[in-house]
């Protein structure tokens, strides 16, 4: 079975649910799982009905009702008379959300937050599964819930692979073309957990990996891998190829065309993975295998935006060694942060994180017990994979002050003031 991924861009309208089914029918979709993403901004949009129903209790119904209507929008520009039937289906769907947020009683912003944002999904998949049936292609709709298995750490969960392959064999078993959710699980518990923001394309590795799949598919708004975002950078270049282990550097780094995680189930089987446009099926885009060189074998650019830099030295000027180390990375896991860089010297030490759980001040405080602790928020952070002077001359001419650099055989890094 091959198994492809579409994300929010290429679901955004009716008419980009419509290019799906032309790139099926290009392509071919027996034997084929489709994961799909949230339609559009919906994840945006429904982060804010979490962030209204802590925060202003009157609000987030209005927020809820303004998701349902742009759904309704496009259920109508894509049924026209034969809509009642599907209308119902999600309004379902968004009714059981409201309930949840009305009768919850639990505090937890993470818990609450994969109960709300995970709506998305499913609403997605179940207009274009309706959708598909409505233009005769026959397909199975699959609560990826029901077979993606994972334990409870909330907005990050972790997967229990066993019990996830069982599943996902036992309900694919038979199915030609089957459409399900991207980002979503469930915890032992029966509530929806989801894998990390973007997690879609390790949904699509997670059903591969089970099924043994021939190839994973991830259909972008871009021709395939660049050497880097063109939001970002101009005059970017295709790569033809690079092996797993590229992929999953220049994802590790902050690359969005692929999501971090999605590499290794894939390269534990060698199981291709292929980066394609949605607006141009046709061409090869980027094949992703074992052994690949990177072709052609160009600088690579890679900027993360909305990063912290913490800088923290010892209050009597000792060392920091290992025992400080053990500590401070303690800290950092208890709070939730994701270290993007590390620097390190005699007395002091030097870390660039993403405040993803937005628990930078209870962070601070706690180091503030043992070191002097300096913040920088709002930093980017820039990396270079296969770099060379004139890379290195081109992003120091192109950001701001540079606040700290730091160099690898492959990779130089640049901490920015924005």
């Amino acid at each position: 079975m091959k198994v492809f991924k579409f994300g929010g861009a290429s679901v955004k309208d009716a008419d980009g649910v419509r290019n799906i089914l032309s790139v099926l029918k290009h392509t071919g979709f027996d034997k084929t799982l489709i994961v799909v993403s949230a339609m559009g901004k919906t994840t945006n949009a429904l982060e804010q009905v979490v962030r209204s129903y802590f925060d202003n209790k009157e609000q987030f119904p209005k927020d809820l009702e303004a998701v349902r209507f742009n759904h309704h929008q496009i259920i109508a520009d894509l049924f026209h008379q034969d809509k009642a039937l599907i209308t119902e289906k999600i309004d379902a769907l968004f009714d059981r959300v409201l309930s949840f947020l009305n009768e919850n009683t639990v505090d937890n912003y993470s818990l609450v937050y994969d109960q709300v944002v995970s709506v998305g999904e499913l609403v997605s998949t179940t207009i274009i599964s309706e959708y598909m049936k409505h233009e005769a292609i026959e397909n199975t709709w699959l609560d990826a819930r029901k077979c993606v298995k994972t334990d409870a750490y909330y907005r990050d969960a972790n997967l229990d692979w066993e019990k996830t392959q069982t599943e996902i064999q036992k309900m694919v078993e038979g199915k030609n073309t089957v459409i399900s959710q991207g980002f979503i699980g469930s915890a032992p518990n029966g509530m929806t957990t989801t894998l990390g923001r973007e997690g879609s394309d390790y949904s699509a590795a997670i059903f591969a990996y089970a099924l043994t799949g021939d190839s994973v598919t991830i259909w972008k708004d871009v021709p395939g891998v660049l050497n880097g975002d063109p939001r970002q950078f101009d005059d970017t270049v295709l790569l033809n190829q690079i092996s797993y282990r590229e992929a999953i550097e220049l994802a590790f780094y902050g690359a969005s065309v692929i999501h971090p995680k999605t590499l290794q189930p894939l390269q534990r089987k060698e199981i291709p993975l292929y980066v394609k446009s949605f607006e141009n099926p046709e061409n090869p885009g980027t094949a992703v295998s074992r052994g690949k060189t990177l072709e052609p074998h160009v600088p690579c650019y890679i900027v993360k935006k909305n990063q912290t830099l913490l800088k923290l030295s010892s209050k009597d000027f000792s060392f920091i060694v290992e025992e400080n180390i053990s500590e401070i990375f303690a800290l950092l896991h208890q709070f939730q942060m994701r270290v993007e860089m590390i620097q390190n010297s005699a007395i002091s030490f030097s870390i660039c994180i993403f405040n993803k759980y937005d628990k930078l001040e209870p962070l601070v405080d706690a180091l503030n017990t043992k070191f002097n602790v300096k913040v920088t928020d709002q930093v980017s952070l820039y990396s270079i994979r296969h770099f060379d002077k004139p890379a290195i001359n081109f992003i120091k001419n192109k950001v701001g002050k540079i606040v700290l650099e730091q160099r690898t055989i492959d990779t130089a890094q640049f901490v920015v003031m924005d």
